[in-house]
Protein backbone atom coordinates (compact mmCIF):
# COMPACT_ATOMS: atom_id res chain seq x y z
CA UNK A 1 0.00 0.00 0.00
CA UNK A 2 1.55 3.28 -0.80
CA UNK A 3 1.77 6.18 1.56
CA UNK A 4 -0.17 9.56 0.96
CA UNK A 5 2.08 12.38 1.97
CA UNK A 6 -1.22 14.90 0.70
CA UNK A 7 -0.46 18.24 2.74
CA UNK A 8 -3.90 18.03 3.06
CA UNK A 9 -3.99 14.85 4.59
CA UNK A 10 -2.45 14.93 8.71
CA UNK A 11 -1.36 11.76 8.67
CA UNK A 12 -0.44 8.93 6.52
CA UNK A 13 -3.59 6.40 5.91
CA UNK A 14 -2.36 3.81 7.39
CA UNK A 15 -1.98 5.33 10.82
CA UNK A 16 -4.65 5.85 13.13
CA UNK A 17 -5.71 8.40 15.74
CA UNK A 18 -7.71 6.57 18.55
CA UNK A 19 -8.35 9.95 20.47
CA UNK A 20 -7.59 13.68 19.87
CA UNK A 21 -4.88 13.76 22.80
CA UNK A 22 -2.92 10.85 22.21
CA UNK A 23 0.74 11.08 21.71
CA UNK A 24 0.94 8.40 19.52
CA UNK A 25 -0.74 6.82 16.36
CA UNK A 26 -1.51 3.18 15.60
CA UNK A 27 -0.64 1.30 12.30
CA UNK A 28 -3.31 -0.08 10.59
CA UNK A 29 -0.86 -1.61 8.08
CA UNK A 30 2.95 -2.84 7.99
CA UNK A 31 5.13 0.19 7.49
CA UNK A 32 8.56 -0.98 6.10
CA UNK A 33 11.97 0.38 7.57
CA UNK A 34 12.86 3.32 4.91
CA UNK A 35 9.19 4.32 4.04
CA UNK A 36 8.42 7.80 4.12
CA UNK A 37 5.51 8.39 5.76
CA UNK A 38 3.45 11.59 6.89
CA UNK A 39 3.11 12.27 10.40
CA UNK A 40 0.68 14.98 11.39
CA UNK A 41 1.70 16.61 8.32
CA UNK A 42 5.26 16.05 8.61
CA UNK A 43 6.88 13.89 6.57
CA UNK A 44 9.37 11.47 8.66
CA UNK A 45 11.72 8.53 7.67
CA UNK A 46 10.72 5.23 8.93
CA UNK A 47 13.79 4.29 10.43
CA UNK A 48 12.63 0.56 11.26
CA UNK A 49 9.90 -1.58 10.34
CA UNK A 50 6.94 -0.76 11.78
CA UNK A 51 4.35 -3.84 12.74
CA UNK A 52 0.69 -3.21 12.07
CA UNK A 53 -0.83 -2.88 15.36
CA UNK A 54 1.71 -1.24 16.72
CA UNK A 55 2.23 2.48 17.83
CA UNK A 56 4.33 5.05 16.75
CA UNK A 57 4.94 8.27 18.04
CA UNK A 58 2.80 11.32 16.95
CA UNK A 59 5.30 14.09 17.87
CA UNK A 60 8.30 14.28 19.94
CA UNK A 61 7.84 12.48 23.28
CA UNK A 62 10.12 13.12 26.07
CA UNK A 63 11.81 10.34 28.77
CA UNK A 64 9.69 10.16 31.17
CA UNK A 65 6.22 11.86 29.51
CA UNK A 66 3.04 9.48 29.56
CA UNK A 67 2.51 7.60 26.50
CA UNK A 68 -1.76 8.21 25.81
CA UNK A 69 -3.22 6.19 23.80
CA UNK A 70 -7.49 6.14 23.62
CA UNK A 71 -6.96 8.86 25.74
CA UNK A 72 -5.85 7.28 28.71
CA UNK A 73 -2.25 6.95 30.15
CA UNK A 74 -0.92 3.51 29.04
CA UNK A 75 2.98 3.82 29.96
CA UNK A 76 5.78 6.34 30.60
CA UNK A 77 8.37 6.66 27.79
CA UNK A 78 11.83 5.31 29.30
CA UNK A 79 13.76 7.53 26.77
CA UNK A 80 13.38 10.56 24.10
CA UNK A 81 11.05 9.41 21.37
CA UNK A 82 10.96 10.84 17.95
CA UNK A 83 7.93 12.09 15.74
CA UNK A 84 6.86 8.51 13.98
CA UNK A 85 9.51 6.27 15.79
CA UNK A 86 8.40 3.01 17.02
CA UNK A 87 7.14 3.01 20.91
CA UNK A 88 7.17 -0.23 21.81
CA UNK A 89 9.11 -2.21 24.97
CA UNK A 90 12.57 -0.65 24.50
CA UNK A 91 11.44 2.75 25.34
CA UNK A 92 7.92 2.20 27.15
CA UNK A 93 7.61 1.37 30.14
CA UNK A 94 4.25 0.57 31.82
CA UNK A 95 2.37 1.58 33.98
CA UNK A 96 0.28 -1.66 34.88
CA UNK A 97 2.26 -4.24 33.78
CA UNK A 98 5.61 -5.11 34.40
CA UNK A 99 7.98 -5.51 31.41
CA UNK A 100 9.17 -8.92 32.12
CA UNK A 101 5.65 -10.03 31.95
CA UNK A 102 5.23 -8.62 28.58
CA UNK A 103 8.25 -9.93 27.07
CA UNK A 104 7.16 -13.96 28.39
CA UNK A 105 3.76 -13.22 27.12
CA UNK A 106 4.49 -13.52 23.65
Amino acid sequence: MAARLSASEPSDARLLLLAPDDNVLVARADIAAGETILVDGVPVLAARAIPRGHKLARHAIVAGAKILKYGAPIGSATATIARGEHVHVSNLKSDYTATHLIDRAG
